[in-house]
């Protein structure tokens, strides 16, 4: 198992996309949390009744410990970033002939697919700590509470970070189906950005709320709204909150399907 972390950390580092992709990451994250901030504070410093109103509404959603939620919600809307580093570390298996290599010098293919799950839990783990970082510094900064107890909601951490896996390893499947980069990349950007919301947006009318159960809406719903949205409408985000748990045990299901999948087809498919 060391020499498969060994070996999948050699290929990673050594891929300069990588880097540019946790790059981006790395600015994507705390400049959508810092927008949305600076939206608020030009709100609420405003002496009117209406500035004043919002902030008695909304509190302080990027203090402690409400910082922990609000930041992975705004954060997760990226999470296609590293999804394309994920993509393109398989479909380079097969343009650059390197999974072959592997299994000539020895690995068998669960070991190949180990390696490749490694990956991903890499990346996760950098993109989550990332995501930690930026909640500690934001949280850290507007929080004026002394008495506020930071880590109260630090389990949205977890809920991040699972997440993440979730979603990158459907990235994975979709690269390893199709085997080449810009369609494998096109295929899910259309899917995340473009295609999965809309049929979410119907089925939540018309088929009362069957998108809750398409690939990344199961894992999307880990981290609901943030609480100063969800006083907007208080019972859907109570339900929202409420269904948390039933979704982790959905994108677990999700995960053993997702990675079962991509073990069937790696093992009956042609080197």
């Amino acid at each position: 198992m060391l020499n498969l972390v060994k070996t999948e950390w050699l290929k990673i580092k050594n891929y300069p996309a990588f880097w540019w992709v946790i790059c981006i990451t790395a600015l994507s994250y705390p400049g959508i949390n810092y927008t949305f901030l600076s939206i608020y504070h030009n709100i609420t410093a405003k002496q009117t009744m209406q500035g004043q109103i919002v902030k008695a509404l909304m509190g302080n959603p990027f203090s402690f410990p409400e910082a922990w939620h609000t930041v992975a919600f705004f954060s997760s809307l990226f999470i296609f970033i590293p999804a394309i580093v994920v993509i393109m570390l398989i479909t380079n298996e097969y343009t650059y002939k390197t999974n072959r290599q592997n299994i000539i010098d020895g690995w068998s293919r669960q070991q190949f697919m180990w390696s490749k799950f490694i990956s991903v839990v890499i990346i996760t783990l950098i993109v989550s700590a990332i995501y930690f970082v930026v909640s500690l510094i934001i949280g850290s900064t507007n929080t004026d509470d002394v008495t506020a107890s930071k880590w109260d909601q630090f389990y949205y951490v977890l809920l991040f970070a699972f997440q993440t896996f979730a979603q990158l390893s459907i990235a994975f499947l979709i690269g390893l189906l199709v085997r080449k980069s810009f369609i494998a990349l096109a295929i899910f950007i259309f899917y995340c950005i473009i295609l999965e919301p809309i049929l979410v947006g119907i089925l939540k009318f018309k088929a009362n709320d069957v998108g809750r159960f398409l690939p990344l809406e199961i894992s999307d719903r880990l981290i609901p709204i943030p609480a100063f949205l969800g006083k907007i409408d208080a019972d859907t985000y109570k339900l929202a909150l409420a269904a948390v748990q039933s979704h982790i045990f959905l994108t677990l299901i999700g995960l053993v399907i997702t990675w079962s999948l991509s073990l069937f087809v790696y093992m009956r498919r042609d080197l």
